[in-house]
């Protein structure tokens, strides 16, 4: 007869996988095939455009634009002195990816929230991987309504930003596997 969890014990994995195992398959299923993406679309976009070259997908919706990003998201801190900006968005980066590694392997349970941190995770290496590249980031998706434009991006940044929505959205939701505090 199999004992049921209690409220002091957690509920075993699904699939009966150990957290460790569990934590590779995220890793391995989530994380790095989004990095890969991000990495082999940044290094197409950087061998086959000149800087500043536009290529136009869907008139006045979207196109291939490439450019670097010294900042971070939207440009924030792309004004601030180059040394300030550099160890501070490195130590920013290292210091994220440390914390959702420990937050997967702590909880590796497959649900929403670990598949957003899984997403997320990809992102902050994408870019700290640029970082430490390139220096700047390189974007080259742009998305406009004819004169109206949002901000460059690149897959590591929609992943990022897929990533916080799934986190908002499991939030909203009840009983969705995550942890609870006793």
């Amino acid at each position: 007869m199999a004992a049921a969890s209690t409220p002091h014990m957690p509920a075993p994995l699904s699939g009966g996988h150990s957290g460790p195992q569990q934590f590779l398959r995220l890793v391995g299923f989530i994380t790095l095939p989004i990095l890969i993406l991000d990495q082999l679309s940044k290094l197409y976009i950087a061998r086959h455009l000149a800087l500043h070259q536009d290529i136009v997908l869907i008139p006045n919706y979207l196109d291939i634009t490439y450019t670097l990003n010294p900042g971070a998201a939207f440009s924030m801190f792309a004004g601030m002195p180059a040394w300030f900006r550099s160890s501070f968005l490195l130590a920013l980066a290292a210091g994220a990816i440390v914390v959702l590694l420990v937050l997967l392997f702590r909880d590796p349970r497959l649900n929403l929230t670990s598949i957003a941190l899984a997403m997320i995770l990809a992102g902050a290496i994408g870019n700290l991987i640029d970082r430490l590249w390139r220096g700047p980031v390189l974007d080259f998706i742009l998305m406009h309504y004819y004169g109206y434009a949002w901000p460059v991006f690149n897959v590591a940044d929609s992943a990022i930003t897929v990533g916080v929505v799934l986190i908002l959205l499991a939030s909203l939701k009840p009983g969705d596997g995550r942890p609870t505090v006793d």
